[in-house]
């Protein structure tokens, strides 16, 4: 079951066309990553999404039912650019943000104290939101992105703007409900955190959608026979092969790309041929980044 489905949505701006006939599922339970470079689309889907604009074609399920106003209360939202009111008091604030989301005041404090313990701050509700740090106002945008325990967790850029330690924190708390089964939208130039955090990807490029799949399953795709080998002893010098090139080495370890046609059994059976004696064997899988960077310059090309 998927807790969002997108069919062939489509959103133009005056000539421009924003999102042109994205597809894709989330299954329920999942981190999933929406990638893309600046202007790509991302913001202008996550906003259909969020029910801020609408969709001039195709249809969007959340859990198995069409979005509209009222299934934005089962959607936490925690946008790039944060939105605070500065001049009201924590608690207050958070209070008015969860009632806006369904829930009733009574319900809305106990969960809003909770997460307070969980955070430390429990001397924060009478403080105004401009006498904390930006660090400590993600802190509260990211309580009022989860108070009314959404099915669907939206967060552009979460991390941005917090130190080593808060972003662990929040990190964690990410993971926590997720585990709880909270499905996670994740947006984010930072493709070594998606590599870390996130299940499933679709990157989308010029507003359409250019690669889709697990992790793992990407990353195998895109591999390029390159492996990394450790060593004891010497390198031979007559290890050059027009079956195998050499991308980088030092006195105890190699990396080398085996060429179309060619696989990493024979690499391994050349060098044991050799009589070299193999400390570890490993592929070496392309970064996220390096499959981000590819696909984007063949899709502008």
């Amino acid at each position: 079951m998927n807790i969002l489905s997108l069919d062939n949505v489509v959103k133009q701006y005056h000539n421009h066309t924003a999102v042109d006939q994205v597809s894709f599922d989330i299954p329920k339970g999942i981190v999933f990553g929406l990638l893309g470079p600046n202007g790509a689309g991302k913001s202008s889907l996550i906003r259909i999404i969020t029910s801020i604009t609408a969709a001039d074609e195709g249809v969007i399920l959340l859990d198995g039912e069409p979005i509209n106003e009222m299934t934005s209360s089962h959607m936490g939202y925690m946008p790039e650019e944060r939105g605070l009111y500065k001049k009201m008091k924590v608690g207050e604030q958070l209070l008015y943000l969860a009632q806006l989301k369904g829930m009733d005041k009574k319900e809305a404090k106990e969960s809003i104290k909770n997460w307070f313990i969980k955070f430390g701050i429990e001397d924060w509700w009478g403080k105004k939101v401009e006498e904390l740090s930006k660090g400590m106002q993600q802190k509260i945008q990211f309580i009022a992105t989860v108070v009314h325990n959404p099915k669907l967790l939206i967060l552009d850029e979460p991390f941005s703007g917090l130190d080593p330690i808060n972003t662990n924190l929040i990190k964690d708390e990410i993971a926590e409900l997720n585990r709880q089964g909270t499905s996670i939208i994740f947006s984010t130039h930072r493709m070594e955190q998606v590599e870390k955090v996130c299940d499933r990807i679709v990157l989308i490029n010029q507003g359409k959608v250019i690669l889709e799949g697990d992790v793992d399953q990407v990353q195998q795709e895109y591999k390029d026979n390159i492996f990394r080998i450790e060593f004891d002893g010497n390198m031979p010098s007559d290890l050059k092969s027009p079956h195998f090139r050499i991308i980088s080495d030092d006195d105890k370890s190699v990396t080398i790309q085996a060429t179309e046609g060619h696989n990493g059994n024979e690499l391994l059976q050349n060098l044991i041929s050799k009589g070299i004696e193999i400390k570890s064997y490993q592929e070496v899988l392309p970064s996220l980044n390096e499959i981000f960077i590819k696909k984007v310059g063949e899709s502008n090309e």
